[in-house]
């Protein structure tokens, strides 16, 4: 069943359905007729029991009939709270909601553009930062700490996101013991087990290897996201000219192809349980051997994407807020300002690397701050036009043709605060106004804003049994104890 399209709705469109459904064909061939590689014996066992052929023990071969099987389960939207219980965000359809990516190596200091490797502390101060911003619906770890113990990195990421921002948490883990250690401090948030299943606090991000690999420790996380009721986002990211094809149309329905397998085993697992589906379109430059997250290519493949989840019903994991350039400058701003415009016009679900820079390595706070502003713009624009009798204003009209302007009509009064979109970082001021008041860039105030966001912005308090449990785990994690 196709997602449908509010009439009136902002939309952009390439793939018909004709071609929605040749690339659909395409994945059915790609699943059934060339197989998926599984590492992981009990998933194989799963999609065999269900009526797949496997191959040499690892090669499986997903019947139309399967995948058709697993469509009909997987649920059409989720919603998804934050820590307090709240809801927080309602996924699928055309509705779009916004967040900063993970795992980052580098992040850079906007004010001395000094780039250096991540610590702990970034993580909390991405959370922060986050946290304080309307536009921003959910966050992830957007460093890796290299202060960390590596084997610990992931859960000290967790909770160092959960001790300072109260919004979803999208997790990555190393394996599954990780993950299953944040779910338990993720239950313990929302008061056990059943409160976290019927109202998701967290999601999880995990990936296959292109082309066409599922790793044993990819699938084990998958499958204890099937078990515990953790939306998963299961999202290839199959590199345009080194691990996929080149062509549009054949990298897209590679990805989804890829997608896919991970949703049959994860719905033969626990039918019903919550999956994005999603593919990081990378685009392999031939001239710099770059791997671009703003190539038009990119654009054109992840549109792709997003119109065959829509194609599917099935929501989507999306992409919003990216540049390759190195430092936030205009550049930066063009990028991140066109995908995240393409992210909410194409009604792309749960969009992620906001203030991510230099081809996903570096991360910046100001390039956040900076986007939470086009987000809502942009969001703004979605509303689109409305057109009623009050809207179209003829009786106002026919007033002040006798008086002369509008400026001090009620009609004015009533709606000038709801119709005009106004900023907080973008300049609107005359160069004379502007410049008696410093002369500022734009990165000049995001780099204000974030300083006053640290400085004076509180997360809601973590509760204290929680708070214990964060310590314990943490620090017995890994460490030869049962956690």
């Amino acid at each position: 069943m196709e997602a449908s399209c509010p009439e009136g709705f902002p939309f952009m469109r390439f793939l018909s359905r004709g071609d929605r459904e040749r690339v659909h064909e395409a994945v059915c061939h790609i699943l059934d007729r060339i197989g998926m590689r599984v590492f992981h014996e009990e998933a194989v066992a799963l999609l065999r029991k269900a009526g797949c052929r496997v191959e040499d023990g690892t090669r499986v071969h997903i019947p139309e009939a399967v995948l058709r099987a697993a469509m009909e389960t997987v649920p059409r939207s989720i919603a998804v709270c934050d820590r307090e219980g709240r809801s927080a965000m309602d996924l699928g359809g055309t509705r779009s909601y916004f967040g900063p990516g993970s795992d980052l190596l580098f992040t850079l200091d906007g004010a001395t553009m000094e780039r250096r490797r991540c610590r702990i502390e970034d993580v909390a101060r991405a959370a922060r930062v986050c946290d304080a911003l309307p536009n921003i619906d959910f966050v992830m770890s957007f460093a890796h700490p290299t202060d960390v113990t590596p084997h610990h990195a992931y859960l000290r990421s967790f909770r160092a996101m959960v001790e300072n921002s109260a919004k979803p948490v999208v997790t990555t883990a190393e394996d599954r013991a990780d993950l299953h250690e944040m779910w338990a401090m993720a239950a313990e948030a929302r008061g056990g087990e059943d409160a976290l299943r019927r109202r998701p606090y967290i999601l999880h991000y995990a990936e296959p290897t292109s082309p066409l690999k599922h790793p044993f420790s990819s699938v084990d996380k998958l499958l204890l996201c099937a078990d515990k009721g953790i939306p998963l986002v299961y999202s290839p990211a199959p590199i345009a000219g080194s691990t996929a094809p080149m062509t549009i149309a054949g990298h897209v329905a590679q990805g989804v192809a890829e997608c896919f397998c991970g949703l049959v085993i994860h719905q033969l697992r626990a039918p019903g349980a919550p999956f994005l589906m999603g593919m990081g379109p990378a685009v392999l430059d031939m001239a710099t051997a770059q791997c671009s997250y703003n190539a038009p290519e990119y654009y054109l493949s992840y549109v792709s994407l997003v119109e065959m989840s829509h194609h599917y019903d099935i929501p989507n994991w999306g992409y919003a807020g990216t540049s390759d350039s190195q430092v936030p400058d205009g550049q930066a701003a063009v990028e991140a300002g066109v995908l995240t415009f393409i992210s909410m016009m194409i009604g792309s679900n749960l969009n992620h690397d906001v203030g991510y820079l230099d081809f996903g390595r570096t991360g910046s706070l100001e390039m956040i701050v900076i986007l939470d502003e086009l987000i809502d713009q942009a969001r703004r624009l979605k509303r689109g036009v409305p057109v009623d009798e009050e809207a179209l204003a003829l009786e106002a009209i026919a007033q002040v043709s006798e008086q002369g302007n509008f400026l001090e009509h009620p009609h004015t009064l009533r709606h000038f605060a709801s119709t005009q979109w106004r900023p907080r970082l973008l300049n609107r001021q005359g160069f004379h106004a502007w410049e008696q008041k410093g002369g500022e860039s734009l990165l000049d105030r995001a780099v204000q804003r974030v300083k006053r966001i640290l400085e004076t912005h509180e997360p809601d308090a973590v509760p204290p049994a929680l708070a214990l449990a964060l310590e314990e785990k943490t620090s017995r994690f890994r460490a030869g104890e049962p956690v």
